[in-house]
């Protein structure tokens, strides 16, 4: 299988990249970058510029799939400024891989998989979100992913399938959000977060490449919900890489106003609070190799 990649030096982009080539698949890259630099060996490159609309339409030449995880790092304070690219590197660069692929008179693209979100799914300590659940979350970063999921949508369009993988917080070694969480626990600075009651639906990277993967090989479409089958308190979290690692929990709770005074909107991130089930991809028997958080941390912790 020949897949397009965007997005491909991110965390998932990297591994999933590397997975499929030691698979035996060929995989191109749309990158912003002119030099092969940090391109794994076996990957051929395209240049992109969504926000000038410019993309080299041959990236589509003898591609089966597109794998789209393009989109600025929601790790930064969201600045008004910083909310528009937010935004637009997931919309404008949607609209513009569509815009291409509809000129590409006779190419061979089966299946259309896209990153997206959880925080689509409104904060409920009650609910428990499956793909088949309806209600939507009106916070910033649901509108995005509402937004997000309707520019992908357009390749329906075109006759093909298209796949989204609404994708919990995602713990590696290499990078993401789990350093910054366990880094003040190391230092013996760890805190729960607010009543730390509030539950997270995160992903160990093994399992979010074993996914995409899986996808792509069995064709699947529709709404995936890219988390781990148990989410995880911040309480309970928090005590078990303390006690991994250990480190005391001796200091008090943060307050969520303390927070929001730190990191603005985007401390909604260590609030939120949503059990999430990855219900289709269970149902269809996909098997997680990390399905609760404590066996994934002694995978991940050192």
């Amino acid at each position: 299988m020949r897949i397009l990649i965007t997005g491909g030096s991110g965390l998932i982009g990297h591994a999933l990249t590397k997975y499929l080539v030691q698979k035996g698949h060929h995989v191109h890259w749309l990158t912003m970058q002119k030099s092969s630099k940090n391109v794994p060996d076996g990957v051929q490159t395209f240049y992109w510029n969504p926000a000038e609309g410019k993309i080299d339409d041959q990236c589509w030449n003898g591609v089966d799939a597109l794998v789209h995880l393009a989109g600025a790092t929601i790790a930064k304070r969201w600045t008004p400024n910083y909310k528009t690219i937010l935004l637009e590197s997931r919309v404008v660069s949607a609209n513009v891989l569509y815009a291409s692929l509809k000129k590409v008179p006779q190419h061979q693209v089966k299946h259309i998989l896209s990153a997206s979100g959880t925080a689509i799914y409104p904060d409920d300590n009650k609910a428990v979100y499956t793909e088949d659940s309806q209600v939507q979350s009106n916070t910033f970063l649901g509108t995005l992913v509402q937004r997000w999921e309707a520019a992908v949508d357009q390749f329906s369009k075109l006759d093909l399938p298209v796949t989204k993988v609404r994708t919990g917080v995602v713990y590696a070694r290499e990078g993401g959000a789990l350093e910054p969480i366990v880094q003040p626990i190391r230092w013996g600075m760890g805190a729960i977060f607010g009543s730390g009651k509030q539950m997270q639906s995160w992903i160990h990277l093994h399992d979010i490449v074993q996914l995409y993967a899986w996808l792509l090989e069995q064709g699947h479409a529709g709404v995936f919900n890219g988390v781990a089958p148990h989410a995880v308190s911040n309480k309970a979290q928090t005590k078990m890489i303390a006690h991994l690692l250990k480190r005391p929990i001796w200091l008090p709770p943060v307050p969520r106003w303390v927070m929001k005074l730190i990191l603005g909107d985007m401390h909604e991130l260590l609030f939120n609070d949503k059990k999430i089930l990855p219900q289709r991809a269970m149902d269809l028997g996909f098997t997680f190799t990390y399905p609760d958080a404590q066996k994934a941390f002694e995978n991940l912790l050192p």
